[in-house]
This record gives C-alpha cells, structure tokens and sequence, in this order.
C-alpha cells in the first residue's frame, strides 16, 4: 500500500496553489488514515484539474459526480474548516 500512497501524494502536486496547499497538506496529515474506499476515490478526485477543483471547493460548482463531491464536503472542506490550511 506504500507505493500506492506515495503515486497519491506526488498527484496532489498541482499547479495552482490554493488546491496545491490544500490536497497536499490533507494528504500528509489524513492519506494514511483513509480506508481503501476513501483512498481510491481521493485517487479518482485527483484526476480532475485544478480549476475544476478550486470551482467545487470555493465556488460550490458541482462536480457532477455526487461520491466525489461527498468525499470532498466531508474531508476537504471539513479539513480547511478546521484550520489545517
């Protein structure tokens, strides 16, 4: 499960800063507590831009997928709510 850890968090390299911060900053703190689901479908999130991303998580555009925009609500946001970035 290292590798697949490590492929998560050179993803979570982004070019624009906001969501470069943020998803490596939750990584770092929360990957290893993320069950098989969760870090699967975290994979799945990285695969979307950034400026698709950054319009979800600060603009509330939907993503048009309801799991990831649930996994994003419950942890992303939850994680800048409570002051990690």
């Amino acid at each position: 499960m290292s590798k697949e850890i490590n492929r998560i968090h050179w993803k979570c390299r982004r070019g624009m800063r906001e969501i470069d911060l943020l998803l490596r900053e939750f990584a770092r703190n929360q990957l290893d507590e993320l069950d098989p689901k969760h870090l699967s479908t975290f994979d799945q999130i990285l695969n979307y831009d950034d400026q698709k991303l950054y319009d979800f998580i600060f603009k509330n555009e939907s993503l048009n997928d309801n799991s990831h925009e649930l996994f994003i609500n419950k942890y992303l946001k939850t994680f800048t709510k409570q002051g990690n970035f």
